[in-house]
């Protein structure tokens, strides 16, 4: 007899293809946040496999800091190119040259919360009803907050304590006028599940991933790689050493990890020792005890 038991990462890719249809039917012009790591790449991964053999009816939309590690960007457009997306760029630079944010100052700047208001921006200018993003519950206690479809007001801010019940997989995308929704495919994946389904999909990433030399140095806890963007302080002594990235984002905030795990099975064996979540290596996640929810009060990924 034909075997109809699915494996959990079957389940969980029929999930988010489910997640994807239920957006493209509910709203008029949702596009997908595309980062260039790991969440946002299987994202999209799966999301071309929901419209299969159609194109994917969402544009990426990738909200370029400036700041990012070259590696990225090489990979976002050969990504790009590869599944045949129109990607459509948000600068933080931009914003900054226009005034519509003020650039940070002093020896822990970053431009990460300056996303913010590029996003809204972008979203504002598109008028995308809907945005896609790659979080999970599992990163971090904020996102585990998060429903599937996430309200968003007027002004781009979310309400933790006002959002609706999401029972026997019923979504309700209905907003008012200049409301718009975030939605989060990828929701009950772990990060174990994310390396998992990229290696059995053998999804190419970017090359940060796995081990390399890198010049570092440590601040505040976090091994920071040494960039035209972020420079070390007299005390702040450089080391060469072998790292990797668990997470990519800004590069003036993204820590490193030293390992030597220069493969998928490397780091999948890795990721299943680690006593730390990959955004314990984040910076701008240590600035309160809840930066990541009052970054998502005001419009955040």
């Amino acid at each position: 007899m034909p075997n109809y038991q699915l494996s959990h990462l079957d389940q969980l890719e029929a999930e988010a293809i489910f997640i994807f249809r239920e957006t493209a039917a509910q709203f008029q012009n949702p596009a997908l946040l595309f980062s260039g790591g790991k969440d946002s790449i299987v994202m999209a991964w799966i999301a071309r496999k929901a419209f299969w053999p159609a194109r994917m009816p969402f544009p990426l939309v990738h909200i370029d800091t400036g700041h990012n590690f070259p590696e990225t960007m090489v990979y976002r457009d050969e990504f790009v190119e590869m599944i045949r997306a129109n990607l459509v760029v948000g600068s933080v630079q931009e914003s900054i040259d226009t005034g519509r944010v003020v650039e940070e100052t002093g020896i822990n700047a970053s431009r990460n919360k300056l996303q913010t208001v590029t996003l809204l921006d972008t979203i504002e200018k598109h008028q995308y009803d809907a945005a896609l993003g790659g979080g999970r519950r599992d990163e971090e206690k904020a996102r585990a907050k998060e429903r599937f479809f996430s309200h968003r007001d007027d002004f781009g801010q979310w309400d933790p304590k006002n959002q609706r019940p999401e029972l026997w997989n019923l979504f309700n995308g209905r907003k008012n006028p200049g409301e718009h929704f975030r939605v989060f495919p990828l929701s009950n994946f772990t990060e174990m599940d994310i390396w998992m389904y990229i290696q059995r999909e053998n999804i190419p990433l970017p090359s940060i991933y796995f081990s390399h030399e890198r010049e570092v140095f440590e601040r505040n806890g976090t091994l920071l790689a040494v960039t035209e963007f972020l420079k070390p302080q007299d005390s702040e002594p450089v080391s060469k050493r072998t790292v990797r990235f668990r997470t990519i984002g800004d590069a003036t905030c993204t820590g490193a990890v030293e390992s030597p795990a220069s493969n998928l099975d490397e780091v999948i064996a890795e990721v299943a020792a680690a006593r730390q979540t990959e955004r314990g290596t984040r910076s701008d996640d240590k600035r309160s005890e809840t930066a990541m929810e009052d970054r998502k009060k005001e419009g955040y990924f």
